[in-house]
């Protein structure tokens, strides 16, 4: 039944390594040039997890907040999730097998998933700016080919991007439209949608720095603003790609226990706010200085107030109409 995956693999993506390699809650990672014969794996088994779900899978190759010369890869499941733990085994299993195994452990994925062969397999693939990313997306795509599969690629985009479109693709519509584009637009609109019902004391300036880490992330803040007012933020945006990726710069390295500081490449001045983002941008942390230079830190927890303090001042104003602040 699985022939085809085997001659491939054989041929193009043979395995290199006999050490055990688990698939995590990042999916895997490893130094870049260690994951061609991963990478054609996670597309046979994209593949078989869209005709499971008869639904869109979607791979996102990046290794996130990583150092350059790594890279790495995740399945996305139909409604934008992480992959359901079953198929995490699944990876795992598929990953180390021989390459003579391929075919026996895509027979035991099909069993104990009951799966239905001749259902449709349909992949959306994204990938981050590393550099190797263009040559294991291949890898991918060899492997979506030869389970028989088909391939939608977007191209460089961020993690949020992917999983988007696969939520999108699936429900056919109903939270926005299944495109780059549509993710945009409705993040964009959310956006000024907010701004526009909060309340002003008249001294909030919607100015930031923008660190977008030497990745994708620096492209996504490019095409965001273009969908925004000009009046609704201003964000000039750092570390584009120039540089190294993820290197003194971007969310891991501001919220790093060991230094905490202010991201190289970002000019420093009273009163600055940083946005920080890591290398696919589904990782985001703020920071700032005070009138003194002094460099503070907003991480997960306090951003997290931010919106239930916004929520709780708003619902006060709608009950207290003559009492709204100006």
């Amino acid at each position: 039944m699985f022939a085809e995956a085997v001659r491939v693999a054989k041929k193009s993506h043979q395995k290199t390594t006999t050490r055990t390699i688990k698939y995590g809650t990042a999916g895997f990672r490893d130094k870049a040039e260690e994951l061609d014969f991963v990478m054609y794996r996670m597309g046979l088994l994209a593949a078989m997890r869209s005709r499971d779900t008869r639904a869109a899978i979607g791979v996102m190759i990046t290794a996130s907040h990583n150092p350059a010369p790594d890279n790495g890869v995740k399945l996305v499941d139909p409604q934008g999730e992480m992959l359901a733990p079953a198929w995490e085994a699944h990876a795992t299993t598929l990953v180390n097998a021989t390459d003579d195994g391929i075919a026996a452990a895509l027979e035991a994925i099909v069993n104990a998933a009951k799966i239905n062969t001749g259902n449709d397999a349909n992949v959306i693939i994204a990938r981050d700016t590393r550099p190797s990313s263009n040559g294991l997306r291949d890898a991918v795509l060899a492997g979506v080919a030869a389970a028989g599969g088909e391939v939608r690629d977007l191209g460089v985009q961020s993690t949020p991007v992917l999983h988007y479109v696969v939520t999108c693709n699936n429900d056919g519509g109903e939270y926005g439209e299944p495109t780059v584009e549509g993710y945009y637009k409705k993040i964009s609109q959310a956006f000024t949608l907010l701004r526009s019902q909060g309340a002003s004391n008249g001294k909030y300036e919607p100015v930031i720095l923008f660190d977008g880490a030497n990745g994708v992330g620096a492209l996504a803040m490019e095409e965001f603003l273009k969908h925004l007012p000009q009046t609704s933020l201003k964000a000039t945006t750092f570390n584009k790609g120039a540089g190294i990726l993820n290197h003194l710069c971007g969310a891991d390295y501001v919220k790093a226990r060991t230094q905490q500081k202010w991201p190289e490449g970002v000019p420093q001045s009273p009163d600055a706010r940083c946005v920080s983002v890591d290398g696919d941008a589904d990782r985001v942390m703020y920071s700032f200085l005070d009138s003194d230079g002094q460099y503070y830190m907003l991480d997960g927890d306090k951003i997290a107030t931010l919106p239930r303090l916004t929520t709780s001042r708003r619902s006060w104003a709608c009950r207290c109409p003559a009492s709204r602040p100006a």
